[in-house]
């Protein structure tokens, strides 16, 4: 059992070894914040949905955004789309499953905002509508998926997708990505050292 468990941890490391090595996944990770920066400074909002877990995941990043991430500040517009049952309920009834996030979408996103959705597959159709939707509303559309990027990526501004074919190690590196957004965005906007915000304009 204790070789289980240290093999588990070292199975959850591997992926994050190979985007520590990536310069370029650690560039999009830096671009995908300074959209959300933007976003923000312009008065924008950022929508972010996905299925199971990763409906856990958006509801954990925009926790974040909303209330703190370190800094103690004013908050954040951040929207999970996974949340609200009556919502949910209707758009699965009357239109479909499929149909729930980009319904929402379509309601809610305005030019300027960002739009982040989560699937480890990459091939969550309702994932794809809203992505299609989301575009149409001239909206940024950041996917973070996993395995090959599936059909998800192909409706992204930026696909980041994580170099792993197993779900839990990559719903854990999707949180670890969050958390990294959170925090450079929090600091380019709320922290004392300008560094992080000056480096999205340079």
């Amino acid at each position: 059992m204790r070789n289980f468990i240290k093999e588990n941890i070292r199975m959850s490391i591997l992926p994050k070894q190979r985007m520590l090595e990536d310069e370029k996944f650690i560039g999009d990770i830096f671009e995908i914040s300074c959209k959300v920066i933007e976003a923000y400074k312009n008065g924008k909002k950022v929508l972010l949905f996905g299925n199971g877990g990763s409906a856990a995941d958006a509801q954990h990043i925009a926790g974040e955004l909303v209330s703190k991430f370190r800094l103690n500040r004013l908050s954040l517009p951040a929207i999970a789309l996974t949340t609200d049952t009556s919502i949910l309920t209707s758009i699965g009834n009357d239109f479909g499953y499929e149909h729930v996030f980009e319904k929402q979408v379509e309601g809610l996103a305005e030019k300027g905002d960002v739009v982040i959705g989560i699937s480890t597959s990459g091939n969550s159709p309702n994932v794809s509508l809203a992505f299609k939707a989301a575009r149409e509303k001239g909206a940024y559309v950041i996917a973070l998926l996993g395995k090959d990027g599936g059909e998800n990526k192909k409706y992204a501004h930026k696909p980041l997708i994580v170099p792993s074919d197993d779900t839990p190690r990559i719903q854990e590196s999707h949180i670890l990505i969050g958390h990294i957004i959170c925090d450079i965005t929090e600091k380019a906007l709320f922290g004392e050292n300008k560094e992080y915000e000056q480096s999205c304009v340079s």
